[in-house]
Order: C-alpha cells, then sequence, then structure tokens
C-alpha cells in the first residue's frame, strides 16, 4: 500500500510569517529597520495581533482549513479502502463463481469417465459370466452323462454277477461276495 504524506503546500504566508516562539526583541527590530529600508514601513504595521479569542485570528483558521484539509484526505483514503475491498469481494465472488463452474465441468467430466469404466468392466463381467454359464451347463452335461454311464456299468456288472441255476449255491455265494 503507498504511503501518502501530508501536502501542506496549501498553506500560504503572503503578508505575513508566522514568527517563532522566543525571538527576542532585538530580532523583531533589526527586521523593522531592515523593512524601513527596503521601503515597506515598520513589520508591526504589516502585522495583524493574533486574537486568542473564538479562533479568528489567521493562524487559527489556517489551522481549521489544515484539519478540514486532513478530515478531507483522511476519508478520502477511508473511501478508497472501502472501493478496494469492495473490488477485492467482487473478485473473490468472480472467483468462487469460476471455481465452481470449473469444479461442477471437472466433476461431470469424471462421472462420465466412471460411467465409462463402469460399462466397459460390465461388458468384461457379461463375457466371463456367460462363459460361465456355459462351462456350468457343459459340466451338468457331463455329469448327466457321467451318471448314465455309472448306471449302465453298474447294469452290466449286475448282469455279470448272475450266474445261470446251475451252479451250486456255494458258488453262487462266494460269486455274490466278490461282487
Amino acid at each position: 500500500m503507498e504511503r501518502q504524506g501530508v501536502d501542506m503546500s496549501y498553506v500560504e504566508y503572503k503578508d505575513q510569517e508566522p514568527q517563532p516562539l522566543g525571538e527576542s526583541k532585538e530580532q523583531q527590530q533589526g527586521e523593522e529597520s531592515r523593512e524601513q529600508e527596503a521601503g515597506r514601513g515598520p513589520a508591526s504595521a504589516n502585522r495583524q495581533p493574533m486574537m486568542l479569542e473564538g479562533k479568528s485570528g489567521p493562524y487559527f483558521s489556517s489551522l481549521d482549513s489544515s484539519i478540514e484539509i486532513l478530515k478531507k484526505r483522511a476519508q478520502e483514503l477511508i473511501d478508497n479502502i472501502n472501493e478496494s475491498r469492495q473490488k477485492d469481494h467482487a473478485l473473490m465472488t468472480n472467483f468462487r463463481d469460476s471455481l465452481k463452474i470449473k469444479v461442477s465441468d471437472l466433476t461431470e467430466k469424471l462421472e462420465e469417465r466412471m460411467y465409462q469404466l463402469y460399462n466397459h468392466h460390465n461388458k468384461i463381467i457379461q463375457e466371463k459370466l456367460q462363459e460361465f454359464t456355459q462351462k456350468m451347463a457343459k459340466i451338468s452335461h457331463l455329469e448327466t452323462e457321467l451318471k448314465q454311464v455309472c448306471h449302465t456299468v453298474e447294469t452290466v456288472y449286475k448282469d455279470l454277477c448272475v450266474q445261470p441255476e446251475a451252479t451250486t449255491l456255494e458258488e453262487q455265494t462266494h460269486k455274490d461276495g466278490e461282487c
């Protein structure tokens, strides 16, 4: 932030110069004599007495104008600060809105990409499930065939184990034990 000093160029002392406090009489007389030599007359004739009552003297009027100028400058600075803050607020509001739009766009793109991945994975899963279903159907068919084969083998074995009635009971018991 730029620092600004108080501009005192507005204070003009045309007819009189403020005297420093504690100036000696000799210095005042020396000035009067120089002014008389220059043809201006005594310096005290040009000077107006300072009035302390009611702030009506030139010193107080210049002081009042200095205070008013300082008040105006302070108000200008406050107005500038407030204006700057309003600009900052507007900038932040625009930034927030812009950021919301960008985040929303990015979220939509991310969501779209996520759904694309879901679709891709769903296709892969569907293919695997279809392969699984086909293999399970094949396994089920093979299981059925295996059961038929087992039943056929069992039937053949039973047929082989049955002897004609001519065999003795003892042999048949022996053969039945083997089956």
